[in-house]
């Protein structure tokens, strides 16, 4: 008996809760039982509250997997923008399903290999995609509406210290204060703003009282401390419109990949917030009014601004435990230190970071002494690049393939005429003729575009060659006076040409990047969103990933920088290059 899968999906929980989906897997079932199909339980995939303009669905997914297992004859779908909202989507997860021996029927419109089918299929992909579109831009629209009449609160979740009516929990007159969390609330603010307390003294406080954060951790991190003390909704207004979505300008995290956050968020001016509706307030203006000059006052003077003591690699340090930056930090007035920022306190998982403290002086000078190396050793980096830039031939093999594909050009060629001779003659068949030729020239096809790679990658080398000269002629610059480079000229050059040192106990990791460009002198690294994966850049980007070492990054057209990695064992303090 053949098998069958069914997918059904909704895009909101209204949906969800109103069984729209069992009604789809009800018609599945009833379809698959008249077609004397076997249906599984485990093979009836479903996403709710999922949005068809996208792809990662858990439910898409294990189906996707089942058909790959080739485990499938049959996948029932009741129309094509359950499947996908984008017609593009829509026809990439046709073909992979029936690439996999899987035929994809819908219901509401039974679909076969007849044009008239295909044509009406896309179609309604067409149609189902502009839908969608119009779906959001109807929904946005009267959400600003009902935002700009009082009617809709502009959060989904409450802030901490208020609830919000189970039965309507957006609409603003069921807003009420929670008296717990409202004293925690006031307890913030008054500790902040008239006692002085600062954001980690904040965080310390409510963990010793065992007051658990919004999330339900039982630490506070700085930066909810920071978004309750910037709530207007605490003075007794809510508003909506705050902030706006933005390109990235810089990674997340030095040493994590980008993930699925591709932007971010940047405050609005006030005159753009929209006065949603008052609600109860915790705080009196003017304590409100006070916590935000204090905030103020204290990134002005924060710690990170300190240029008391002297780090060369100040926020270019990480932990290779957590994966976290490591600060600078001085101990008993004379001993310098590169700190994780999770070892002095237990994250919220209750886990304690294992990491050791960083020499600072060992671990500058030996950064240093390898960094005056590299520039010494030109050589290291056009090596590194070539490698990055896939050009493992020699120019002498390069023009000895092109020669042997020349010439099986010409053999092809002679022979294609020499079997067109023999057609004319009489010797050979018009089907054995249009067989041999059709081989011959697919033959030729495969060689045409054999040298047309090879043609590539000796453009390629030589615009490597041209990169190294830059990169070469940029070490030449800079090592004239790393002699006599104060601590100024040091951290500059650090900054353009480290990206990171990472330290794992007895394992430093350096991570540069050089400009192959007279751009890349004036872009930082950090402006790149990217992990340390091969391969893998943003196409804005105008730098170029390498690593000297196990893994070696894919060329990239407008890159002006090379990044190499180099490792050291041993302790940080005695480790040498």
């Amino acid at each position: 008996m053949p098998i069958a899968a069914a997918y059904a999906r909704v895009s909101t929980q209204r949906q969800t809760d109103s069984q729209s989906i069992e009604s789809q897997i009800e018609r599945l079932r009833a379809h698959a039982h008249a077609q004397h199909w076997e249906l599984p339980a485990d093979y009836v995939f479903r996403d709710d509250g999922y949005s068809g303009a996208s792809l990662q669905r858990p439910g898409l997914d294990h189906l996707r997997d089942a058909a790959a297992r080739a485990r499938l004859d049959h996948i029932l779908i009741t129309a094509p923008d359950r499947l996908a909202r984008n017609y593009v989507h829509q026809v990439l997860l046709v073909e992979e399903l029936e690439r996999h021996g899987a035929a994809v029927g819908f219901l509401d419109r039974p679909m076969s290999r007849d044009p008239h089918d295909q044509l009406l299929l896309q179609i309604r992909g067409a149609v189902a995609e502009y839908e969608r579109v119009l779906i959001v831009e109807r929904t946005r629209r009267g959400r600003l509406r009902k935002l700009q009449a009082g009617t809709l609160l502009p959060w989904t979740k409450p802030p901490y210290g208020y609830r919000v009516d189970p039965d309507h929990p957006r609409d603003p007159t069921g807003v009420r204060i929670d008296e717990a969390e409202a004293m925690v609330v006031r307890d913030i603010f008054r500790w902040y703003a008239e006692d002085g307390m600062s954001l980690y003294g904040l965080g310390q406080q409510l963990e010793r009282l065992g007051i658990a954060s919004p999330a339900g951790c039982p630490a506070w991190c700085p930066a909810t401390l920071c978004h309750v003390l910037t709530n207007p909704t605490y003075v007794g207004q809510v508003f909506a419109n705050r902030t706006r979505s933005r390109a990235l300008t810089t990674r997340r995290s030095a040493l994590a990949p980008v993930g699925r956050h591709s932007s971010g968020k940047s405050r609005r001016e006030p005159g753009e917030w929209i006065a949603v509706a008052p609600v109860p307030a915790l705080v009196s203006p003017a304590q409100f009014e006070q916590a935000a000059e204090r905030l103020v006052y204290n990134r002005q003077m924060a710690r990170r601004n300190n240029r008391a003591h002297d780090y060369l690699l100040r926020g270019l340090v990480s932990c290779g435990h957590c994966r976290y930056g490591c600060v600078g930090r001085c101990q008993k007035g004379h001993y310098d230190y590169y700190i994780c920022r999770t070892t002095a306190r237990l994250r919220a998982t209750g886990v304690r970071c294992p990491a050791r403290f960083i020499p600072a002086m060992a671990l500058d000078d030996l950064v240093w002494r390898d960094l005056c190396q590299l520039l010494e050793t030109p050589e290291m980096i056009a090596q590194a690049m070539e490698r990055a830039r896939g050009g493992h031939w020699l120019p002498q093999e390069r023009q000895a393939g092109r020669a042997n594909l020349l010439r099986g050009r010409a053999a092809l060629e002679q022979q294609i005429e020499r079997l067109t001779e023999a057609y004319l003659a009489g010797i050979v068949s018009l089907e054995e003729y249009k067989r041999r030729r059709r081989d011959a020239e697919a033959r030729l096809a495969a060689l045409a575009r054999q040298e047309q790679e090879l043609i590539a990658d000796i453009d390629r080398q030589s615009s490597t060659a041209s990169l190294a000269a830059h990169a070469d002629a940029f070490c030449q610059r800079v090592r004239c006076g790393l002699a006599e480079a104060d601590f100024e000229r040091r951290r500059a050059l650090v900054e353009l040409l480290i990206d990171r040192v990472i330290v794992t106990d007895s394992e430093v990791e350096i991570r540069y990047v050089f400009p192959t460009s007279s751009d890349g002198e004036r872009e930082r690294f950090c402006r790149l969103h990217m992990d340390y994966q091969p391969g893998l850049l943003n196409h804005h980007a105008s730098r170029e990933p390498a690593s000297r070492g196990a893994h070696w990054g894919s060329p990239h057209n407008g890159a002006s920088i090379l990044r190499l990695g180099q490792h050291f064992q041993g302790s940080p303090r005695t480790a040498k290059t």
